[in-house]
């Protein structure tokens, strides 16, 4: 080889060397994710001014960082609220219906928040519940972790269907042995045992093995943790339950009735909960049961609360605490008996509004915010957060990044909603829902609440002269804005 060629040759080794270092240095520089995703869990914290839950951890979080209450869903539903906040999609006639949601098959070219941040040079790890499902689009991460669901088992069942089999966790003997009978069981557990029994331990401890590995490492991190509390059944170590006097617990004061004019077709029959031993297949739970029920989800939400402070004081102790965004969040509300209803898949406030906090620790800024905002919006939040190109034409969300700068900025103007046939358009003053068939997009019936003066949703008022200009507003919002959403007519991914 002749010395000019050489000459040339280590010139373009120097060019190439020095292309690549500020790309390094530049995925250095960026922050790292660590999102905390809670299941079925409404704003029933301490933050929220609910003084009757014992959440410390999470009450501190918000104190750092920017606290949303006024924070909502777009499906009422596990598997396809995931998928939506997840792709940044909202939901459609055909597209994000259920728990059986699968996110590679309904929206395959999607390019979803943790794969953009795969792409960009991050380290993704899924631990716990994020997508529904385990085998859901699994290539958008490193590495993918739910207790047993990935040991060996002697039924040769793969990792998802094995956790589909135990994700019930029960401890004590017998509610174990019921549950390996009849494959389901009581819908509450308090067992005397450590905090790491329970899967949510199990999985608390991998993240925390993470923070430890993550924090040699060169590259930024998108790290979850995907706890299944305050998911039925409300298993937690009895040191949780022991928080709370159980004379003190209540039943909420709409408890036995429905709303007034509430079309029928608004309620729930609550299945889920059903599908547990000691719940009444038809019917209401007696009084003893309703406080057992509710006792029970403190318990869990405390039990979590527990774990999420572990995460927290493992990632300072790793240093990561200053470069590191912390996502709070909840995949929708839940129902703890009002307007006789439990669990979620209704389109009432309770099972819609979920918590929401964002700690920066780059920002300043911190304290609560009143702006409407929805599962949708933390996709782009997050891109813009971490300097990432958003992909072209797929987001339906809308960045926070100007309410995280300033608190007091009022949000959106309204939020959509999903659940089943009902078609909810949220404002700050009021959530108008259309029940709309399937088959020709006709209005079966329609419901309105003043959240001005109900926010509790006791009155129907959608017939009430004084509310026409409202319903007629909402309406054509509703059938202008997200006509594409309710007839089905998708034109993206």
């Amino acid at each position: 080889m002749s010395f000019k060629r050489l000459i040339i040759l280590g010139l373009l080794v120097l060019f190439v060397s020095c292309k690549e270092e500020p790309s390094n240095v530049d995925k250095a520089s960026k922050p790292n994710i660590l999102l905390l995703y809670m299941d079925d869990l409404r704003p029933e914290l301490s933050s929220y001014g609910q003084s009757q839950i014992i959440s410390p951890n999470i009450d501190a979080l918000a104190e750092k960082g920017v606290q949303f209450n006024n924070a909502y869903c777009n499906v009422p539903v596990c598997g396809a609220s995931r998928a939506s906040m997840l792709t940044g999609m909202l939901p459609t006639k055909n597209r994000f219906l259920n728990y059986n949601t699968f996110v590679e098959k309904e929206t395959p070219d999607a390019v979803t928040l943790p794969q953009l941040f795969k792409q960009n040079g991050y380290t993704t790890i899924s631990n716990g519940k994020i997508y529904h499902h385990l085998d859901d689009r699994e290539n958008d991460w490193d590495a993918i972790y739910r207790p047993y669901a990935f040991d060996n088992n002697n039924q040769g069942l793969a990792p998802t269907d094995y956790w589909q089999s135990l994700w019930k966790d029960y401890q004590l003997p017998e509610n174990i042995a019921e549950y390996k009978a009849t494959n389901t069981g009581p819908a509450y557990e308090s067992a005397d045992v450590n905090d790491s029994i329970y899967i949510d331990g199990l999985m608390t401890e991998k993240v925390i093995r993470d923070i430890n590995k993550l924090k040699d490492s060169d590259k930024p991190f998108f790290l979850t943790a995907g706890f299944i509390a305050p998911h039925l059944p409300f298993n937690a170590p009895k040191q949780y339950w022991d928080l709370y006097d159980r004379s003190q617990i209540k039943q909420p004061e709409n408890y036995n009735y429905i709303p007034k004019n509430a079309p029928k077709i608004s309620i729930s029959n609550w299945p889920e909960m059903r599908m547990y031993s000691n719940i009444p297949k038809q019917g209401q739970v007696n009084d003893s049961i309703a406080i057992d029920l509710i006792h029970g989800y403190y318990a869990t939400v405390s039990y979590t609360d527990a774990l999420i402070g572990k995460i927290l004081n493992a990632l300072k102790a790793a240093g990561l605490d200053k470069n590191t965004i912390v996502v709070f969040v909840s995949d929708h509300g839940y129902n703890l008996q009002e307007h006789t209803q439990w669990a979620k898949f209704t389109s009432y406030n309770t099972s819609t509004q979920v918590p929401m906090i964002i700690y920066n620790p780059l920002s300043e800024v911190k304290g609560t915010t009143n702006a409407l905002v929805t599962l949708v919006d933390v996709y782009p939040t997050l891109a813009e957060l971490c300097s990432l190109e958003i992909p072209a034409s797929q987001l339906d969300g809308k960045s926070m990044v100007s309410v995280l700068e300033n608190p007091k900025s009022e949000g959106k103007n309204h939020v959509f909603i999903k659940k089943g046939n009902g078609f909810t358009l949220k404002t700050n003053d009021f959530s108008y829902t259309e029940f709309i068939k399937a088959e020709d997009n006709s209005l079966i019936t329609s419901m309105l609440y003043d959240h001005r003066i109900d926010k509790e949703e006791n009155e129907n008022v959608v017939n009430d002269s004084e509310y026409k200009t409202v319903v007629l507003e909402l309406k054509n919002i509703l059938h202008s804005i997200y006509k594409e959403n309710i007839e089905g007519q998708e034109n993206k991914n």
